[in-house]
């Protein structure tokens, strides 16, 4: 075998090139088995939800499913009292799978229905594992399968939908919290309310949680329990079409937070002991349950398993029009210590033998099916080891990701912010720090996601302010605190968006900074969701000064689009002092300049830029974004020229530079 990519992109790896050829390897020859060398493809494998599960046929109904461990099973619901009647019992066919035709009048839209399932030596009520829609009881809080065949099903009306990746825009949100209100969220309000505030501050992509049911909601989504259901806590599945419709229309991608790493333990609900058989899905012996999480891992090296979470893939592209995932705990899957408490410090860290080639086969597996059937699909590893060839081609020996989320940026703010006076911020670090990354794979920067958000974590806006977040947010009121996080606020997101090589993420409510934390209705205080919504009032408000940071965001986003390809454009450091805490770089036309000098403000600061006149396009310190205005942005900056730099077609950009702003400037013709 020829060299791969990988590898000749990094010299580095060759050490490992064994390693990294039999992965690739693996994973060729495992899709030639899946695919019967190559006479089918894997989207023709992944077809599993149309098989399994319930389905409307012509003639009645037709139920499958896949349960080699159980002896018998019977059909029981709202439509037979919930009892075992022969008539609705299933019958054993080959390879574990099981399966029952229905006349028409058998069941109806509507009806609840679970299946008992009994094995050598007991039997339970289980929700089918293939089923697209469950339900929970409001009463007694029991979740039950229910059969969903409206008569007039929601017809896409965008039915060719092309993401906008230049660049990619993420507003990641979570339907049952992106309300006013204290209560659950539906996907009806998201689209009527959410949706056009999206777009009007400029992004092109949402990336939403939870949507595969979960039976805890405090689990923000991350233990399912039936992965083909959307969660009817927040509607009906017509309801999440039209929303994704909607969205579609607006120019926005809608990506879903996709959980593959794991599932919930529960039995009756999930996957956790489906007939009998608690290996059905999952790893045997101590690699059965995450030590961390609570929750169980899939047996990747099943192809039982492959067939379900690859069939999964396909279904919400298919089903839903998704375009595409971004995948939860990549780290996770692919470490047998699931990466707890490994440091990755070098390259022999990913090639030790502790890694799960299983899981690495059905990831790049995985990327491979999701662009047969949409070569437009977007993919995200949220990975936090730094593994190489995460998002590089598959073709050059990588798993195939569009991207990676770049998960040293927040935990650098965050560091950053705790552990160092103003004084000590320096730009040497945070340029390096924002632009380190592999130059083979494309990353998703972000100042901070959800999980800076939650309880027990601080966003960076409320780690900046703190308590003088509750009395000193009205505008005339705004102390020394206020005045100061605001503006890192604005720089540290400027900073971060604008060096990306990929794309760019935001947690719905971070961009105005949203005060407090999220904490789920839970026991421990009273079942409240005071704590699970966003306050948009408080940006609409003009009194306050929320909106500062709001309106800095989308005008943010706006420079970043006025530049084609802007992701792609190199990013030129032209100068950096961290004496005086003062940087800039170059991308195309524009110019960054950053003082994060909390006292010191520069005159006549100069920097090397090609010759020419240049505008200031975004300033922090404009007083609509909650400025001091101490700039004149109306004026043109012309270059002074110096005959030292005249072969290099350099002159010097002479600017005033306020302590703790930052402004772009933009080449005119």
């Amino acid at each position: 075998m020829e060299t791969l990519n990988l590898i000749k992109n990094d010299p580095w790896l060759e050490p490992f090139a064994d390693a990294i050829k039999g992965r690739h390897q693996y994973a060729l020859d495992k899709e030639a088995e899946l695919t019967d060398k190559g006479k089918k493809t894997l989207s023709d494998f992944a077809t599993g939800y149309l098989y399994f599960g319930l389905h409307r046929t012509e003639n009645g109904w037709i139920f499958r499913e896949w349960a080699p461990n159980a002896s018998q099973i019977f059909l029981v619901g709202t439509f037979n009292d919930w009892k075992e009647e022969k008539k609705y019992s299933l019958k054993r066919k080959v390879n574990g799978n099981w399966e029952i035709k229905l006349p028409v009048d058998a069941i109806k839209h509507g009806d609840l229905y679970k299946l008992m399932v009994h094995w050598d030596g007991g039997c339970g009520e289980r929700i089918p594992a293939w089923t697209t829609r469950v339900v929970q009881d409001e009463q007694t809080k029991i979740f039950s399968a229910q059969v969903w065949a409206p008569e007039q099903p929601y017809k896409m009306k965008k039915r060719n939908f092309k993401p906008a990746t230049d660049p990619l825009l993420i507003y990641e949100c979570h339907i049952g919290m992106a309300q006013q209100e204290e209560k659950v969220g539906s996907y009806k309000e998201f689209q009527e309310k959410i949706l056009p505030r999206i777009a009007k501050d400029g992004y092109n992509c949402i990336q939403i949680m939870a949507i595969q049911e979960h039976p805890y909601y405090g689990s923000f989504g991350y233990h399912v329990s039936s992965f083909f259901a959307a969660s009817s806590r927040f509607g009906t599945p017509e309801e999440l079409k039209e929303l994704i419709d909607t969205a579609h229309g607006m120019g926005i991608a809608v990506i879903m937070d996709i959980v593959h790493s794991h599932a919930v333990k529960n039995e009756v609900e999930g996957l956790g002991n489906f007939a009998g058989d608690p290996n059905q899905y999952f790893y045997p012996g101590g690699r059965r349950e995450h030590p961390a999480w609570d929750s169980l891992c899939f047996d990747y090296g099943k192809n039982e398993v492959i067939h379900f979470l690859l069939s999964n893939c396909k279904f919400w592209m298919e089903e839903y029009h998704f375009d595409g995932f971004r995948f939860d705990g990549v780290t996770s899957m692919l470490y047998y210590s699931h990466g707890l408490g490994e440091a990755f410090c070098n390259y022999g860290d990913y090639f030790n033998g502790h890694q799960d080639d299983n899981a690495i086969c059905y990831l790049t597996l995985a990327n491979r099916l999701i662009h047969q059937v949409n070569p437009k699909a977007i993919t995200i590893a949220e990975e936090v080891s730094g593994m190489p060839g995460l998002a590089a081609k598959y073709e050059d020996g990588g798993y195939g990701f569009d991207y990676r989320m770049a998960m040293n940026i927040p935990d650098y703010w965050i560091k950053t912010i705790k552990e160092k006076i103003d004084e000590d911020w320096k730009p040497s670090s945070m340029f390096w720090e924002v632009t380190n990354r592999r130059q083979d794979e494309k990353t998703i920067s972000y100042a901070e996601s959800h999980d800076q958000a939650l309880v027990g974590d601080k966003t960076i806006i409320f780690r900046l302010i703190d308590a003088d977040m509750y009395w000193h947010m009205q505008k005339g009121d705004e102390n020394y605190t206020v005045t100061r996080g605001i503006a890192l606020h604005k720089m540290i997101r400027l900073l971060t968006a604008s060096t990306i090589n990929g794309g760019y993420l935001n947690f719905m409510g971070n961009e105005f900074g949203h005060p407090e934390w999220i904490d789920f209705p839970r026991e421990g205080n009273g079942w409240s969701c005071k704590y699970a919504r966003r306050q948009w009032d408080l940006v609409d408000n003009q009194n306050l000064t929320y909106h500062y940071m709001g309106d800095f965001d989308a005008a943010m986003l706006s420079v970043i689009k006025s530049i084609k390809n802007f992701q792609s454009t190199p990013v030129q450091e032209i100068w950096h002092n961290d004496g005086d805490q003062v940087f800039a770089y170059m991308r195309k036309d524009l110019v960054f300049v950053f003082n994060f000098n909390p006292k010191q403000s520069f005159t006549d600061y100069g920097f090397l830029v090609p010759a020419g006149s240049y505008e200031v396009i975004l300033n922090t310190d404009n007083p609509s974004f909650g400025g001091n205005g101490l700039t004149d942005d109306t004026i043109k900056h012309f270059t002074i020229s110096d005959p030292l730099y005249k072969k290099e077609k350099k002159e010097w950009l002479k600017l005033y530079i306020p302590a703790r702003t930052a402004v772009v400037l933009r080449k005119t013709k």
